[in-house]
């Protein structure tokens, strides 16, 4: 845009400097037209002896007289000496004859030679005026309207692509888990049409999304009662091996169907309400769990300060980590860091970690990791897909990384409510 605009600005100024000096030789060749027609008619009349007197009174500014054939030149066959040629011998009303000269050593002078009624030889030393010179502070306001130039170009193609700026950043930031405010649809027509067009796609995906839930939830509930009668049946049958595989088998489908609502009933987490907690408390209270049951699970360093979250999610999330942790290295470790503004809470372990490129698949729901994790350890693939529906329900974030020295350590991010209005963040 600014390109465009330099040209055409550019383009206009070429075109009034070449308006400016076609105008300022036309006036020049009309005066030297007519001041030569005087001055050749004084001469032509003045007696021999007084013609040297007047030479300097009838001489101009882009032109001399002198008494004599003047300095010898060569023929000149520009259009320039044409144009003034014709001047010339208008102005001399065509009654003398003419003979146009370049002086090599002059620059732009021409001389004009012709014979005076008396035989006296004539020489008219001309040196064409250029245009009038750009005055200097010229220069100076072409810079500073360039500069405008430049500023008012940026300023509306600033305009006119922050509404896709935005979009942009809603397209990044668009995530089925969390709760996102919906995009301004005001502004022109165009960012109006993507606006309802990008808030009308969000809306279809979270629909997708609740009914995919909505189907999990009802088979998974279903599934719950038959599952029932026929471990009642298996109890009562005789004793065999056969017996104890299919109370086997029937428990390990028992825990899905609970991990499955377990898993919807995650991203309907809005009912509990925020309460402020006391971080040493809580972290200590499920911490004693685990070491009550004879796992060693550790808190790292002291912990101290409060939160406004919601307890029962937060507490899920952390369970979550923590069983993983001891599922796949046998022990866990709780640390928190106060930071500016948020705190962290990482529960970490010595275990095979996760292989770099697969960090953010071991997200997704019923994936299993059998590269790294052992199969024989059970688990339904859903308790990081969990914890990470129950974060985004208290507008956090899920974050896995590999520790160094071994191991893998989960971490969620939380906004605390009662803090957001100065921008603070809890990061667990």
């Amino acid at each position: 845009m600014f390109t465009g605009l330099a040209l055409a600005y550019g383009l206009s100024f070429g075109l009034l400097y070449a308006e400016r000096y076609v105008s300022a030789k036309a006036i020049m060749l009309g005066t030297l037209e007519s001041n030569l027609a005087t001055s050749i008619a004084v001469l032509d009349r003045l007696p021999a002896t007084e013609r040297s007197s007047w030479l300097d009174r009838l001489s101009r500014g882009n032109y001399r007289l002198v008494l004599g054939p003047g300095q010898k030149g060569i023929p000149d066959t520009s259009q320039r000496g044409a144009e003034i040629a014709k001047r010339i011998e208008d102005a001399a009303g065509h009654k003398y004859p003419l003979r146009i000269e370049s002086i090599p050593s002059g620059g732009n002078r021409l001389q004009g030679h012709l014979i005076l009624s008396d035989g006296s030889p004539l020489t008219i030393d001309v040196t064409p005026t250029g245009i009038m010179p750009l005055a200097q502070w010229l220069p100076y306001v072409f810079m500073v309207q360039m500069a405008l130039l430049l500023l008012c170009s940026w300023l509306a193609m600033r305009q006119a692509v922050r509404p896709l700026a935005e979009l942009t950043a809603a397209a990044d930031g668009l995530d089925p888990t969390s709760k996102r405010i919906r995009m301004s649809e005001s502004g022109p027509r165009e960012v109006t049409h993507a606006a309802r067009a990008f808030n009308a796609m969000r809306d279809r995906i979270d629909h997708y999304i609740e009914e995919r839930v909505q189907i999990l939830a009802a088979i998974s509930h279903d599934l719950q009662t038959p599952i029932t009668r026929m471990r009642l049946r298996a109890e009562m049958a005789e004793d065999s091996p056969e017996k104890d595989k299919l109370v086997s088998d029937l428990q390990e489908i028992g825990r899905l169907v609970q991990d499955g609502i377990a898993y919807a009933r995650s991203s309907h987490s809005n009912g509990e309400s925020l309460s402020r907690i006391d971080l040493a408390s809580f972290i200590d209270s499920i911490a004693y769990d685990y070491q009550d049951t004879g796992s060693a699970v550790s808190v790292v360093g002291t912990v101290h300060g409060t939160a406004t979250t919601k307890p029962h999610a937060l507490r899920r999330i952390l369970t979550n980590f923590i069983d993983n942790a001891i599922k796949f290295a046998g022990a866990a470790e709780i640390s928190v860091e106060h930071q500016s503004n948020s705190i962290a809470i990482t529960v970490a372990d010595r275990g095979p970690g996760i292989p770099e490129a697969m960090l953010e698949v071991a997200m997704q729901p019923f994936f299993r990791l059998e590269q790294s994790r052992n199969r024989e350890t059970g688990g339904s693939g859903l308790g990081l897909a969990i914890a990470q529906q129950l974060a985004g329900a208290i507008s956090g974030s899920v974050r896995l990384y590999n520790r160094a020295g071994g191991g893998l350590a989960a971490e969620v991010s939380i906004h605390e409510p009662a803090m957001a209005g100065r921008g603070a963040m809890i990061r667990l």
